[in-house]
């Protein structure tokens, strides 16, 4: 690994704990995939940054469990028509 994957794989940790945001977010924030920021966080951080990476994994967990509620709001404005 190369320390760019290395870092960028910090800042995008950083950057969701801080805003608390998705996995989604931070690909647009980055402009890269979200497979990307997935491979970074999940194999990279991991092996780099194990604190760093059960924060992050934390974040993210919450982030799957409400999934379902997100999905269901923007549905919701989606027929609403706002």
């Amino acid at each position: 690994m190369t320390e760019d994957f290395e870092q960028r794989a910090r800042e995008l940790a950083v950057y969701i704990i801080e805003g608390r945001t998705t996995i989604r977010a931070a690909a647009k924030h980055f402009g890269i995939s979200k497979s990307t920021v997935h491979k970074d966080l999940s194999d990279r951080l991991r092996a780099v940054d194990r604190p760093l990476y059960l924060q992050v994994r934390e974040i993210l967990d919450q982030n799957k469990a409400e999934r379902h509620i997100r999905g269901g709001l923007a549905t919701r404005r989606k027929y609403k028509g706002y």
